[in-house]
């Protein structure tokens, strides 16, 4: 699932807590990241992955809503968890219709419900797949702690779903703490990314440890490639059945050649697509701006041609 913006730009709500982002210079930003959006999807099409593509809206603006991970994962047991979330303005994106499109779309099954919302009266906030980072083979769910990312809360979601929580420290630009776990760590099925640097330095060989579980390959990149999103990436699966590595064209370009062919030899195929503008105003990347869909089929299938 992926969101087309409608209203996209700078969000001064998030920037105290997000380093990655940039003050933009001026330029029409809206339509440069709904070209980006476009170029992106219409990549994973034609790699064969399954997009879903649906509209935001215009009232009330949502800035950052080109980034649906945050604020809701859909699992393969049927079950659907709407998070907790920092900014006031981030809270607008939560659309229940939207699901409902969803669901229609692909004739998918909405079994369960987990609404994590209540901690916002509490301060505490988990910010989806920003924050946590699913090891869906091991059932681990790794999140590095940050104003955005609290542990009480990512123990209650660990224990409904029946993943274990990993929660170590992780620091990022001017000594702040990483504040979306999925910019420094992704893992899919025979590799793990992960700016091992940024770690806590008690907590860094257990983390590695961990993700070198079921032979995985790890991949380490330093700050400077954490900051070009060389750690945003996420493995999908086209309808083919092969794996797709879904990255943005900074994020690549910073691994040097060498990592950028070993990343390639775990996967079938690579779509790597520019996002300069999501990436620098909106302080995400390609990632961010996908929530995977691991829900049930109703028995007569998908709808074909969505995109």
């Amino acid at each position: 699932m992926m969101i087309r913006p409608a209203c996209f730009g700078w969000n001064p709500q998030t920037a105290l807590t997000n380093r990655f982002q940039v003050p933009p210079p001026g330029c029409d930003a809206q339509s440069r990241a709904r070209a980006e959006f476009d170029g992106l999807a219409g990549a994973l099409v034609a790699a064969g992955v399954e997009v879903h593509a649906l509209d935001d809206r215009d009232d009330p603006p949502c800035p950052d809503a080109v980034f649906p991970n945050n604020w809701v994962s859909l699992h393969a047991d049927g079950t659907a968890v709407i998070y907790p979330m920092l900014a006031p303005n981030r809270r607008l994106e939560r659309r229940p219709e939207l699901l409902a499109g969803l669901a229609r779309r692909g004739r998918f099954r909405v079994r369960r419900l987990i609404d994590l919302t209540h901690h916002e009266l509490d301060g505490r906030c988990l910010e989806g797949t920003g924050s946590v980072v699913f090891d869906h083979v091991t059932r681990l769910a790794y999140a590095c702690l940050s104003p955005r990312s609290d542990p009480i809360v990512l123990r209650e979601l660990c224990e409904e779903i029946g993943y274990e929580p990993v929660a170590f420290e992780a620091t990022g630009p001017a000594g702040m703490p990483v504040y979306h776990t999925n910019v420094m760590l992704a893992i899919g099925r025979r590799f793990a990314v992960v700016c091992a640097d940024a770690v806590e330095a008690g907590q860094r060989g257990v983390l590695l440890e961990r993700l070198a579980a079921m032979g995985r390959r790890v991949e380490t990149i330093d700050a400077r490639q954490m900051a070009a999103f060389a750690g945003n990436l996420l493995e999908l699966r086209a309808r083919s059945g092969e794996s797709v590595l879904a990255i943005s064209a900074r994020g690549l370009a910073s691994f040097a050649p060498a990592a950028r062919e070993r990343l390639a030899d775990c996967v079938d195929r690579v779509v790597a697509s520019p996002v300069p503008t999501i990436e620098d105003t909106g302080g995400g990347s390609v990632r961010c701006m996908i929530a995977e869909v691991f829900l049930p089929r109703a028995p007569d299938g998908p709808v074909t041609g969505a995109a």
